[in-house]
């Protein structure tokens, strides 16, 4: 019986095997249903580019997929990017849809925040941040701490970096930008991550390590990663010494202005931290289709130029929100794929 146990898992994983590497060798674009296994020895294939990955499968499903996952793993996931969707989800019908425990469990590491909030909590916590958002004193200093930012620290590294000639990543410089922004708009103090000697940032580092964690907790079986955790080792490792890194951080902020940020972080702070992959990715998806798109960088340019009183067409300028508000080319480029 022990011989006929070993014979029928090395079956299972040659089987495997050979499912994966056919994947790697079909050209289709839309992941194929194997059975037992499901889409994953694709998604495994493709897990090192998985964003571009998706782009193509999302585009070719029209922006709905279902992925199909192992029948044992309870993986099955509906992934969609249409806007009607994600506003009748997230917003007009919200009550809908709960989170529910297993989303709890693989974002455990935000604990009781907005992030993981239902129902009541949700709501009571969504009211209190949408009353502090739409301050007209929190948007002037939103305008006053971006256009700062941008003008003394995001401008400055740029030029170093043409005059020297040297390769950035952009997403990195604009996370440094969200990052330094939301500091300075929770807390009052400025890390300085965006600057010319773009020094280390442990809060940066640690939520990419969170997020890589997240994502792998949506790929693998429960109890793959619940195992992980319990002894400690790959990317649940790194999640626990992440999570460490930022209850240091924000321990830190905490204690330097305790009165104003007890409640400024509780009710924020979920939301902006979230806000700085999503923020930085925006911008240098924008800049990406930009360059690739030279006949609308030029409409862009005309369209900017026309904004500029003449005696300052030859000066560099930094727009403000409301000059650049009605502007049209920039939405328009949103649209291209």
């Amino acid at each position: 019986m022990a011989s006929l146990g070993y014979y029928v898992v090395l079956s299972a994983l040659i089987c495997f095997l050979f499912l994966f590497f056919l994947s790697t060798t079909v050209d289709n674009v839309l992941p194929w249903n194997w059975p037992l296994f499901g889409m994953l020895p694709t998604l495994l294939c493709h897990v090192h580019q998985i964003h571009d990955w998706a782009t193509r499968v999302l585009c070719q499903a029209r922006g709905t997929f279902l992925f199909k996952g192992p029948f044992f793993a309870n993986m099955n996931m509906l992934v969609t990017v249409d806007p009607s969707n994600v506003h009748y989800i997230m917003n007009s019908n919200f009550l809908n849809f709960p989170k529910g425990p297993q989303f709890l469990k693989i974002f455990d590491v935000f604990g009781n925040t907005f992030i993981n909030s239902d129902s009541d909590m949700w709501r009571n916590q969504r009211k209190l941040a949408q009353l502090k958002l739409s301050h007209p004193r929190f948007h002037r200093l939103l305008v006053k701490t971006t256009q700062d930012k941008v003008e003394k620290g995001l401008i400055k590294v740029l030029e170093h970096v043409s005059k020297q000639a040297l390769v950035v990543d952009l997403q990195d410089l604009f996370q440094r930008l969200t990052f330094d922004t939301t500091c300075i708009l929770v807390t009052g103090y400025d890390p300085g991550c965006l600057s010319i000697d773009l020094p280390h940032v442990p809060f940066a580092k640690a939520m990419d390590e969170v997020t890589e964690a997240i994502f792998i907790r949506h790929i693998v079986p429960e109890s793959v990663w619940k195992f992980q955790r319990w002894v400690s080792i790959g990317h649940e490792k790194k999640l626990r010494n992440a999570r460490k890194t930022l209850d240091h951080i924000i321990e830190k902020y905490i204690s330097m202005k305790r009165d104003e940020l007890i409640s400024r972080v509780i009710k924020l702070n979920d939301e902006e931290e979230e806000g700085r992959d999503t923020t930085s990715s925006a911008l240098t998806w924008f800049l990406w289709l930009v360059s690739t798109h030279p006949d609308i960088e030029e409409k862009i340019r005309e369209e900017l130029k026309s904004n500029i009183p003449t005696k300052e067409a030859n000066k560099w300028r930094l727009f403000g929100i409301k000059e650049v508000r009605g502007l049209v080319w920039g939405k328009k480029l949103r649209s291209l794929k």
